[in-house]
């Protein structure tokens, strides 16, 4: 973070200074949440938590080297005491952004946003320091974090926002207003909260709503929620996508031998040939956004193309890929899931697994009230039509209708397995695994199925994992 002092950062968020000897002290390391990761000068911010109350961990913060904590009360150490923590935050947050006149680039959609961020971040480093999130923090808590590293020599900061509820965005917004805002699609994640897709699209819309009439708007021509969209703003409008009409637009769209995405990318400043590192065709949608983005910031065909090619996956369980010296690939995309992702990652699979097993791990979709069972028995179904070779579903009741999906659409008998949690998984999958087999694990966060991946690579040290 910049450097502030603590009458500074008091005043900022209107708090009351506590057990300080010296108001004029600064804060110059990073503002963290865990005080086991507070460095010399940090600020750290106690949460009170379900489980943890981060006031407890107060001493120990300023012991490890915090100048002070920001705090809902006092703390027996030195402490910035406010009202509300999380606004408090958020405050801190926004006011270091309007200090350093960063371009503030900010996207969501219902599914990709941590792909296409880290595609973002690995383009605009090219032309800048450039700071994004770590994995995906993106809420009220994780984006104030991460605007809070940025510095003096920041150029571009990156934020991802997520939502469960109309309001959530525009609350993010307020928070660290963007210039660019980036939608990418409306599906159904979330759908249970939400109550419907025109619904979610209310709420990712609040991204565009909230551009001033100098910033730009980048939405997915392909996507006719998110394309009307441009309505809904004062913003010029730049649209990526397959259609003709897009501004920043994908042709010959195809997939490598391995299962990796190929296309043309048109600018309009030139074209160029992309063949990226990363696995599966959902990708295209993803790195044609960023490639938007980083037009809009000057880099020309060539150095977007180049770029792309080159990027890696920087957030874990996203379509890593590792392959054990047997010559089993995993893929492990466990860290979330919904019906989009889903359908995009068994098409991975299925690219990936030409003239080899396949095997389909998957777990329960989280959030997707009345729709569950339709959209689990929707993705059993599509492992079937797809020719995935063995779908293992693991957990309870959702499990249970992935399962019954494959076996009636096509009678899979012993190709479709119903097991109860990760480590029977592990069990039947060290039991049947062969050399050239390729597993796909995936599901919603709360099911844990990366300890399946890891599980099973854990004595395989010689492992490389690829797309990185």
């Amino acid at each position: 973070m910049i450097t502030l002092t603590l009458a500074e950062i008091a005043e900022i968020v209107g708090g009351q200074s506590y057990d300080i000897p010296d108001t004029a002290a600064t804060v110059s390391g990073p503002v963290v949440i865990d005080s086991r990761a507070v460095e010399q000068g940090s600020l750290f911010v106690a949460f009170a938590g379900e489980r943890v109350d981060g006031h407890d961990y107060a001493q120990r913060a300023v012991e490890a080297g915090a100048a002070a904590v920001l705090a809902a009360r006092p703390v027996g150490v030195s402490a910035i005491v406010v009202d509300d923590v999380m606004a408090a935050l958020g405050a801190l947050a926004r006011s270091v952004v309007e200090r350093l006149g960063t371009t503030v680039v900010a996207l969501t959609g219902s599914a990709g946003k941590t792909s296409t961020k880290d595609l973002i971040a690995q383009l605009l480093e090219r032309k800048g320091p450039t700071v994004f999130p770590a994995g995906n923090l993106n809420n009220e808590i994780g984006l104030p974090l991460t605007a809070l590293r940025a510095t003096e020599k920041t150029e571009h900061l990156v934020l991802e926002m997520g939502a469960r509820y109309i309001g959530d965005i525009r609350y993010l917004t307020s928070l660290v207003p963007p210039r660019i805002g980036l939608v990418l699609n409306v599906g159904t994640a979330h759908i249970g909260e939400f109550g419907g897709r025109e619904q979610i699209a209310i709420a990712k819309g609040e991204m565009v709503e909230s551009l001033p009439e100098d910033g730009l708007a980048v939405l997915n021509a392909d996507d006719p929620l998110v394309r009307a969209m441009t309505s809904r703003t004062k913003a010029r409008v730049l649209l990526f996508g397959e259609a003709a009409e897009a501004d920043v637009r994908g042709e010959n769209v195809r997939l490598t031998d391995d299962g990796r995405p190929a296309f043309t990318l048109h600018t309009p400043t030139g074209c160029s040939d992309v063949t990226m590192r990363l696995y599966g065709e959902h990708h295209v949608s993803n790195a044609l956004a960023a490639a938007a983005v980083a037009h809009e910031l000057g880099l020309s065909a060539d150095e977007i193309a180049e770029a792309l090619s080159e990027a890696g996956t920087l957030s874990r369980w996203r379509m890593e890929v590792t392959e054990r010296p047997d010559g089993v690939t995993f893929v492990n995309d466990a860290y979330n899931a919904n019906p989009e992702s889903m359908r995009a990652a068994l098409r991975a699979l299925v690219a990936m697994g030409k003239g080899r097993r396949t095997w389909a791990v998957l777990g329960p979709m989280a959030e997707l009230g009345d729709a569950s069972l339709a959209e689990h028995d929707a993705v059993g179904r599509l492992a079937v039509r797809l020719n995935v070779s063995k779908l293992v579903a693991v957990g309870g009741r959702e499990a249970s209708w992935l399962q019954l999906g494959a076996y009636n659409e096509g009678s899979w008998g012993e190709e479709s397995v119903h097991v109860s949690d990760a480590q029977a998984a592990v069990d039947l999958l060290r039991s049947e695994l062969r050399a050239g087999d390729v597993v796909l694990v995936k599901a919603s966060r709360s099911a844990g199925l990366e300890k399946v991946a890891q599980a099973l690579l854990e004595n395989s040290t010689e492992g490389e994992v690829t797309g990185r």
